[in-house]
């Protein structure tokens, strides 16, 4: 499998795939710090799309997304995407989901200890982080952050491309819209439109995002 990225939160996606032991065709993808060729002085790191092609076609063409940033895990979809890689979700055994209704598209990334509750979707490249909690009948869009200790009550819409800070609650039957960036240790108690940035408690919108 091919992690895109090579820092940050590619490390935290090493440890759920050193969970399944899945570590003999792993490798990272970094274009940046291209002289870096090892993470860990272990796993090597690819550097040029070319070698990307190269592993998808002689390897292993699945890969993941070691990187946070909702944009960001968009575009590296569909760059690798075009190169015939298979968008591949990671997620950790150690966490408790529900028994009926529960939809996980591909691509997600769910890390330890998070917790979903029954008539949950979670689109497609979406992140989930530790001690999450999503209860009941709540739709999550694609590509949208979820960070460590967010609380998702019932019936929650969250669109696309969101950013959900740490420690933020949102309240049951709150709509929230595309491109959302919402600040850590939010209670939302209202819903949301698209493309804003909402902090406080309550949250209120404090600008206008592209």
């Amino acid at each position: 499998m091919l992690v895109v990225g090579a820092k940050g939160f590619a490390k935290e996606v090493l440890e759920v795939i050193m969970e399944q032991d899945d570590l003999k065709k792993l490798v990272f993808y970094d274009d940046i710090n291209r002289n870096k060729k090892k993470l860990f002085n272990e796993f090597s790191i690819l550097n040029t799309v070319k070698q990307v092609e190269e592993f998808f076609d002689k390897v292993d063409n699945r890969f993941t997304i070691g990187i946070g940033n909702p944009e960001l895990r968009k575009k590296m979809y569909d760059k690798f995407s075009s190169k015939g890689g298979v968008f591949t979700s990671v997620i950790s055994a150690n966490i408790t989901v529900g028994s009926f209704d529960i939809e996980l598209k591909n691509g997600i990334n769910i890390l330890p200890g998070a917790r979903i509750s029954n008539s949950v979707c979670i689109g497609k490249g979406s992140l989930i982080y530790y001690n999450v909690v999503i209860t009941h009948d709540c739709k999550i869009g694609a590509f949208v952050e979820i960070a460590p200790n967010v609380t998702v009550l019932g019936r929650v819409i969250i669109g696309n491309n969101c950013s959900i800070g740490a420690n933020t609650t949102i309240l049951p039957d709150i709509v929230i819209g595309n491109n959302v960036v919402i600040g850590a240790g939010s209670v939302i108690t209202k819903s949301i439109p698209d493309s804003v940035m909402v902090v406080g408690v309550p949250g209120k919108i404090i600008k206008r995002i592209n």
